[in-house]
């Protein structure tokens, strides 16, 4: 059997939570088992329980009244004593060795930027565990509203692809919210980001102003924008949640994540022997 984990990341507020319901929500419509996995320990509570939470071991809340630090450094904290006991996330994870792990991660930017958290523990699940994983990154799709915050999200996109190093796919949650507001046409533009959206004439009215009265802002934009089509890595999917039950989107992202994951390739193969009558012997004819 396949042994196949999810990363869900992003930052705070992208969705992330949402995603992981509905890809539940998904898996059992599909007859498929998976389990929710909690790595953020500020974490709410969702709409499907936990099977193994990074609070049972240490949370947010008792860090910050026990040592007092604010919410940044007692994440990292909580992420740095994760490390010391990663025997207890084997032990953990060792009682679902065969079903598909969906890890909702924290929405602090470093840990997918800069701190090596976050990568150690990706690989120790793949190296010690031996889960085939990939990472989901999302972003808000009303990001496409304001293209300068669009392409400033599509870069930490493409630095986390680079600093997790795992298969990757990056999503635009909230789809629903500029549904009537941006025709599919624009919305494909984004989907693959085209640099030529930071031209004058493809910038909203309501931006124009800023970007013209400042020379330098403006070809920061561009370049960025130009940065992102050169490396050529960054698509997006969109993600519509707000219909759970004919969301095609959930479908074709969950199709990407079995490919990257080779979730069909590790399934065991049905014997079709199975379905078929033994033939009588003649002799009991």
């Amino acid at each position: 059997m396949s042994k196949v984990g999810v990363m869900v990341m992003g930052p705070a507020g992208v969705g992330k939570s949402t995603f992981c319901n509905s890809m539940m929500a998904y898996m059992e419509s599909q007859g498929r088992s998976a389990n929710l996995v909690n790595l953020d320990p500020a974490a709410t509570a969702h709409e499907y329980e936990f099977t193994i939470d990074i609070r049972d071991l240490i949370s947010l809340d008792d860090v910050e009244d026990e040592l007092k630090l604010g919410p940044n450094g007692g994440l990292i904290y909580c992420f740095e004593f994760l490390l010391k006991n990663l025997d207890w996330l084997d032990d953990q994870i060792g009682d679902y060795p065969d079903d598909y792990l969906i890890f909702d991660c924290p929405g602090q930017i470093e840990l997918y930027s800069h701190i090596p958290a976050m990568p150690i523990v990706v690989k120790h699940i793949q190296q010690q565990l031996n889960f085939n994983l990939c990472c989901t990154y999302l972003i808000e799709a009303p990001f496409m509203v304001d293209r300068a915050k669009f392409f400033s999200g599509a870069l930490e996109a493409m630095s986390t692809m680079i600093f997790m190093e795992l298969p990757h796919l990056n999503i635009l949650s909230k789809m629903d919210l500029v549904k009537g507001k941006m025709s599919k046409r624009e919305v494909r533009k984004f989907l693959c980001p085209d640099p030529m959206l930071m031209n004058d004439d493809e910038v909203q009215d309501d931006q124009k102003d800023l970007i013209l009265t400042n020379p330098k802002y403006r070809r920061l934009n561009k370049a960025i924008a130009q940065l992102v089509d050169d490396f050529g890595m960054v698509q997006f999917l969109p993600l519509d949640c707000s219909d759970r039950d004919k969301s095609e989107s959930l479908r074709t992202i969950v199709t990407c994540i079995d490919n990257m994951t080779q979730w069909d390739e590790n399934q065991e193969p049905k014997d079709p022997a199975e379905d078929m009558e033994e033939p009588e012997d003649p002799e009991d004819q």
